[in-house]
């Protein structure tokens, strides 16, 4: 298993999907709150014109045709045709405009070469997923069109957004939600460089011994590792790999373990009909009964009300 098979395990088991809500048609003068919504990101690219962004009543970051932004925590943020625009929420525009979710979202009137359209989607989470990496995202992910060269799959991916937005045919909108799933992580790796957190867990994954580590609990969830036997697998005293491990990742290995241990749990009772004691037995515990009091300190609930309501 290796730097991408280890994403690709975490992705999965967090229930990362994506969603196309609408493509845009707006005319000056326009503008619109996005409100928050807990474990989504979402994201907005620029096919044609310019718009700008505030996020949290931040400075305005001005997108022009080819800029993609994300917005991976599911902030409030605004949408704008200028820096000083009035932003009514969401749910008015979409209530004064009858946009039912087909279609093009279209504000104003005019001159359909002067307005601004965009894509703009989300990618939501399974409910009460959790990793050091969504912990540490920054407020917003951003992919200036004159940056995508240095990104040559994510330029591509982007341009077959662009194309096929304006494809009517069958399937269009689901290329592009599945589309969208490669962009948040094809994104996330091209925003490493700018956002430390994310530099050091990247690190964390791509060292030698602490990527091992990494890589024998994604392999071998259910076995009864310790700080000792992880140290020793990758030939580290327990201490230097404890804090290696924690000065990386931002989490100790013990803590690492039993958070992701717990994560795949949830995700193997909305996805599986294995047995609660299957599922205790494929994660790590002992027994059925350890497994719940673990999880419902965790979750709040036990494991069978867990996939009741899931």
């Amino acid at each position: 298993m290796n730097t991408m098979d280890i994403l690709d395990d975490i992705f999965t088991t967090l229930g990362l999907k994506g969603a196309l809500y609408f493509r845009t048609d707006f005319c000056a003068p326009w503008g619109v709150t996005v409100p928050h919504h807990e474990g989504v990101a979402r994201f907005h690219l620029v096919i044609q014109g310019r718009c700008f962004v505030r996020v949290n009543d931040s400075t305005c970051i001005e997108l022009h045709a080819g800029d993609l932004i994300m917005i991976p925590r599911g902030m409030q943020h605004e949408l704008l045709d200028s820096p000083d625009a009035s932003a009514p929420p969401l749910e008015e525009v979409l209530h004064e405009t009858g946009y039912t979710g087909a279609g093009v979202l279209t504000v104003g009137e005019g001159d359909s070469r002067a307005t601004t359209q965009m894509v703009c989607g989300h990618l939501s989470f399974r409910k009460q997923a959790d990793h050091p990496i969504l912990q540490i995202l920054p407020s917003y992910l951003l992919m200036a069109n004159s940056c995508r060269a240095k990104h040559p799959l994510l330029d591509n991916i982007m341009r077959l957004i662009t194309q096929r937005i304006f494809d009517d045919q069958l399937g269009a909108a689901a290329s592009i939600t599945r589309l969208s799933e490669i962009v948040f992580i094809e994104l996330l790796k091209a925003g490493i460089s700018e956002t430390p957190q994310l530099l050091s867990l990247l690190e964390g994954f791509n060292d030698p011994k602490i990527g091992k580590s990494l890589q024998l609990i994604h392999e071998q969830l259910d076995n009864s590792w310790t700080v000792e036997s992880l140290a020793t697998e990758v030939a580290m005293s327990r201490s230097r790999f404890a804090y290696r491990f924690n000065e990386l990742i931002g989490v100790g290995p013990m803590a690492y373990l039993s958070d992701w241990r717990l994560q795949k749990a949830g995700a193997l009772l909305e996805q599986s009909r294995m047995s609660v004691q299957q599922i205790a037995s494929r994660t790590g515990y002992q027994s059925a009964s350890s497994f719940t009091r673990a999880f419902t300190g965790k979750f709040g609930m036990a494991p069978r009300e867990f996939r009741q309501i899931a």
